[in-house]
């Protein structure tokens, strides 16, 4: 099928290839006015240095959608290996409440007041600079205020082909 003279992509084929392009795994978090809300979403990256910018895309029937709009303000917690839980836990697919999900792990705050994950591999605490809404999500373009870095010996969470996977750091050493 073709619109425009572009051939047409269907649903189902779109996201079989969305699950070959790995990608960090993130809890995004918010607190404000609106409420606090947390969910995991794989739909993060950088914009510009500068100012250091993210983009984060967030599905609109979700109520976090309207929570980060309300709020202004949210932070990307990419989770460590070992945090693999807490992905689950914030996925919304446990029938846990909000204020529930945030008793797994321990949680602060740095500069826009969104909870901060500690451990993770690292949190960029941003307020929201604009929001553009394409088809089902909301794409919220979002200045970095604060960044909490993890260890560096820490392995990431990645999910690739619908499944959870460690990072594991090579070193390679080239013999001169």
């Amino acid at each position: 099928m073709r619109r425009d003279g572009v051939a047409m992509v269907d649903q189902e084929t779109f996201r079989e290839a969305m699950a070959r392009l790995g990608a960090a795994v993130n809890v995004i978090t918010t607190a404000g006015p609106g409420g606090r809300g947390g969910c995991t979403a794989s739909a993060v990256c950088s914009v510009t240095d500068d100012p250091p910018t993210l983009l984060v895309c967030l599905n609109r029937a979700r109520d976090m959608h309207g929570l980060v709009k309300a709020n202004g303000v949210l932070c990307v917690n990419t989770l460590a290996a070992s945090q693999e839980g807490i992905s689950t836990t914030f996925t919304g697919f446990t029938g846990l409440k909000v204020d529930e999900r945030f008793t797994d792990g321990r949680w602060r705050a740095l500069e826009t007041g969104a909870p901060v994950l500690e451990g993770a591999v690292v949190s960029f605490d941003c307020a929201v600079s604009q929001v553009t809404e394409i088809g089902t999500h909301g794409v919220f373009f979002c200045e970095v205020a604060a960044i909490a870095l993890g260890s560096k010996q820490e392995e990431a969470l990645i999910y690739f082909r619908r499944r959870y996977h460690r990072t594991t750091a090579t070193v390679v050493v080239s013999e001169a």
